[in-house]
């Protein structure tokens, strides 16, 4: 785990809060200083909502667990029962995620057996440190994710391109290979978390911009493509190396596997506005694409069961490449003023 912007604020968060805590003198900061931690979040829709959201439960929680303290004390069966309850209110309500405060909230309330004045002390506390946290996300480094999102896309890119190169000419050793295929494997599922913050955010703006919009299905096409990249090296590792192969065939592999990460290369310059549009590359492209995978099933006559490997292989880069066309339509698209 690297330092990053998150950890960063919420530091600040918690300092915040414990700061206000001070500045009004209320008793046990603690409580502020962990809901100030739960309640910095990766977006400020997500920070938003998740005020909106932790405002409803803990209210609600705060009251029924001063009901559950002025009738049953604050025996430990008590606070238990009310927990269970909290919690089945917070997932029928789909509000998941403020279980934890919540939670907190409740147990500092019921420790006050029905003390409303202390009851209220607590319920501020935890207010305090979503707010402050909520703050501090706004104010300190705001979330920057299509930023964020680009940065990773060409970092991810970059991984991929070295695995695919030395992925069928055997250069790369095999535990270096797995390792930094893990690697690239993760790097994807983080992209594809981020994604799903962008679109999260823009499914709840009643009017996105067109150029937002169309935006977000080139984001959406890149990790696509990457994703198909990451099956390639799944295919070679799982079928390649277990297949008979001529010299004409490593050959045939390696060049086109070159042939595919070049023609990225090329896209992703489009994206940076360093290269023209090129549809005459594109078509090239794919004939090219199309021109290997009949190429293997014409001259390949080795066993069945190594030419089913192959196959497999040829298919998921033929899929690859299939991606990599429609990402430069839209490379090309934008590079013409259709996207931006």
């Amino acid at each position: 785990m690297t330092f990053g912007a998150r950890m960063l604020k919420t530091g600040l968060a918690v300092t915040l809060a414990l700061y206000v805590v001070s500045w009004f003198q209320l008793s046990s900061p603690v409580i502020a200083a962990v809901a100030a931690i739960f309640a910095m979040q990766p977006s400020i829709y997500k920070s938003w909502r998740y005020l909106m959201d932790q405002l409803q439960t803990n209210t609600l929680g705060a009251v029924l667990a001063m009901l559950g303290g002025m009738i049953f004390s604050n025996e430990p069966i008590a606070v238990g029962l009310v927990c269970i309850i909290v919690i089945m209110i917070c997932l029928q309500l789909k509000m998941g995620e403020t279980i934890g405060i919540t939670l907190v909230t409740v147990i500092a309330v019921m420790e006050a057996s029905g003390q409303w004045e202390f009851a209220l002390n607590r319920f501020a506390l935890s207010l305090i440190g979503i707010v402050s946290a909520f703050i501090i996300n706004l104010l300190v480094f705001p979330p920057k994710p299509h930023v964020q999102y680009t940065h990773q896309i060409r970092e991810t890119f970059d991984h991929l391109s070295l695995l695919l190169r030395t992925a069928v000419s055997d250069e790369i050793k095999e535990t270096v290979f797995r390792s930094e295929k893990r690697s690239l494997e993760d790097r994807i599922n983080s992209l594809a978390d981020k994604y799903k913050l962008m679109e999260e955010d823009q499914k709840k703006l009643k009017s996105p911009k067109f150029k937002d919009s169309r935006q977000l299905v080139v984001y959406k096409q890149m990790l696509r493509t990457l994703r198909k990249g990451y099956n390639v090296l799944d295919a070679v590792e799982s079928h390649y190396f277990q297949a008979q192969r001529t010299p004409e065939i490593n050959q045939d592999f390696d060049a086109h596997l070159e042939r595919l990460i070049k023609f990225h290369e090329h896209i992703m310059l489009k994206f940076d506005d360093k290269l023209k549009p090129n549809l005459l590359e594109g078509e090239k492209f794919e004939q090219d694409n199309d021109r290997f995978l009949r190429g293997l099933l014409d001259k390949y006559e080795g066993q069945q069961e190594d030419f089913l490997r192959l196959t497999i292989v040829s298919a998921e880069m033929y899929e690859y490449g299939y991606q990599l066309e429609r990402l430069n339509r839209l490379a090309d698209h934008r590079s013409a003023g259709e996207v931006n």
